[in-house]
């Protein structure tokens, strides 16, 4: 919603059909269940030449496939490690493409950073939300007391969207 709402062509990847047309509601030109297709592939079909940006949240075997579905100057960004945080690398396809990979998370940065973003935010993404043209999504609302039926329901691949806990 947030790359959308900035103008951004969004390709998403989900694990299945529901999720992958919940993407293409919120604003993805494209959404590509990875259960049931190379979304290598389909990503090259799609644009032509590969992608300029990915998000990747798993790592591991997929950061491979996620250097050949970048197009020539990409940039592979790294926000978790669902898999693992090691990946044989190909050096040589990096250099030859020009492409780099780098990495993103709030947890180590100082106050002065975590401010900056913070800014950023309020500048260019809260107006989007006040006016409802982004919205968080919701699955579904638990009691704080009710804490592990949440979390199975968070195991669970059924979900679309945040599990809150009501306090």
């Amino acid at each position: 919603q947030m790359a959308t709402a900035l103008g951004v062509k969004v390709i998403a990847t989900a694990g299945s059909d529901e999720k992958c047309a919940m993407c293409e509601s919120l604003g993805a030109v494209k959404a590509i269940n990875y259960n049931d297709h190379d979304f290598v592939s389909e990503s090259l079909r799609i644009t032509g030449i590969g992608v300029d940006v990915i998000l990747d949240m798993v790592g591991g075997t997929y950061i491979q496939r996620n250097l050949k579905s970048l197009a020539d100057d990409g940039r592979l960004v790294q926000i978790a490690f669902l898999e693992s945080a090691k990946a044989d690398l190909k050096l040589a396809q990096m250099m030859t493409r020009r492409l780099s990979i780098t990495g993103s998370t709030l947890r180590p940065q100082n106050d002065l950073v975590k401010q900056r973003i913070a800014e950023g935010l309020q500048k260019h993404i809260w107006p989007h939300l006040a006016s409802g043209r982004i919205a968080p999504i919701m699955d579904s609302e638990f009691p704080l007391a009710e804490a592990a039926r949440a979390h199975t329901r968070m195991e669970t691949s059924e979900h679309i969207g945040k599990i809150v806990l009501k306090i």
